[in-house]
């Protein structure tokens, strides 16, 4: 999960950017955090929160595939 996550990022705020991904794993539920810069963290979210659903969407995917849950948080930081 985090490694397609990361592809997404990438593609979307470019490869000079700088994020961290923080990924929590119990059992059946991933949590997945990604820290970004505060100026960067609109760009994630996208107008009206549209890119985010898609990037929650993609992932849920992917989760339902292997029989898990996802959440997927956005912790824009100065």
């Amino acid at each position: 999960m985090k490694e397609l996550l990361d592809f997404i990022l990438r593609n979307i705020l470019g490869k000079d950017s700088k994020y961290e991904i923080v990924e929590e794993d119990s059992g059946s539920v991933v949590t997945l955090t990604v820290k970004t810069a505060e100026d960067e963290g609109g760009m994630v979210i996208g107008k009206q929160g549209k890119v985010i659903k898609a990037i929650r969407n993609i992932l849920r995917i992917k989760a339902t595939l292997e029989k898990k849950k996802i959440i997927l948080l956005v912790n824009p930081t100065s």
